[in-house]
């Protein structure tokens, strides 16, 4: 089957062109590094068969599990429409397991755009113990883009303490799907600084909703404007809350490489199983 691979600040995702989706160990074994393309997910849309402007995306993690939603996994969608299916600059509709999205490509290498809706709190400066640092007590946001996001505001967001706390909480009992990490360093009123431990794909260089939950969050508690530029080590998201309170992602997308590939990396595959969805 033929792929793509495309980043979204350094949050890399593959595109792959069948309508049959891969068991989760052919989905673990594609993202490897060294057995497979690399990748912090995977992404197989569809054509929606009665919205002419309108698609499907389901979204898989490294580990083979699926997600609801991701909002770079959305943007990288997008551009792959705009690159392949020659989609204008119009806005259209994305449905994914994690509720419906708009998206738009202004500018396929600059702004390509995702609206992914109003944030849903499920907690709100609850406190969380963690025996394995030294019983660390973490103040925490949990809240829902459509996805689960755990959302901690820390005098500075590190590399270290994403890598360290981030899978504890991730795995924390409390959470009972796992959940997305955010560390979250406000700089000033448009500026914030963003540390990510993702469910199911561990330490990433940058996520959309992450930056999207982040921002509304810290919104909602006074810290930061409607307009806010946040930080992350691939690079910067734009953020935005509308009128509505909805949640508007913007930044580049860079495509890396197409091609097609080989049967020798699922050996296990049926002859003729997989085949393309255009």
């Amino acid at each position: 089957m033929n792929f793509y691979k495309y980043h979204a600040l350094g949050n890399t995702y593959l595109i792959l062109d069948t309508a049959v989706i891969p068991t989760p160990g052919q989905i673990q074994t594609l993202c490897h590094p060294a057995f497979g393309l690399g990748a912090d997910g995977v992404l197989i849309g569809t054509p929606d068969p009665e919205e002419e402007n309108g698609f499907h995306l389901r979204i898989f993690n490294p580990d083979g599990s699926e997600a609801e939603k991701s909002g770079n996994g959305l943007r990288i969608f997008a551009r792959y429409l705009w690159d392949d299916l020659d989609i204008d600059d119009q806005p259209f509709t994305i449905y994914t397991a994690g509720g419906t999205v708009t998206a738009q490509v202004q500018d396929p290498q600059q702004a390509v755009t995702i609206n992914l809706g109003r944030l849903r709190w499920l907690a709100k400066g609850a406190e969380l113990t963690l025996p394995e640092l030294a019983e660390k007590q973490m103040v925490y946001h949990y809240v829902s883009l459509g996805n689960p996001h755990c959302v901690v505001v820390v005098d500075e967001a590190t590399a270290v303490l994403a890598q360290t706390a981030g899978p504890l909480l991730e795995n924390h009992p409390h959470f009972s799907n796992r959940t997305n990490v955010q560390f979250v360093e406000v700089v000033d009123e448009q500026t914030l600084k963003l540390e990510i431990w993702e469910r199911g794909a561990g330490y990433t260089l940058s996520s959309g909703s992450s930056s999207g939950a982040a921002t509304a969050v810290v919104h909602k508690l006074g810290l930061c404007g409607r307009e806010v530029q946040v930080h992350m080590p691939g690079g910067t998201m734009q953020v935005t809350l509308n009128e509505s309170d909805e949640v508007i992602i913007s930044g580049p997308v860079t495509k890396i490489c197409e091609g097609r590939l080989s049967r020798d990396v699922w050996p296990e595959q049926v002859e003729g199983e997989l085949g393309c969805k255009w």
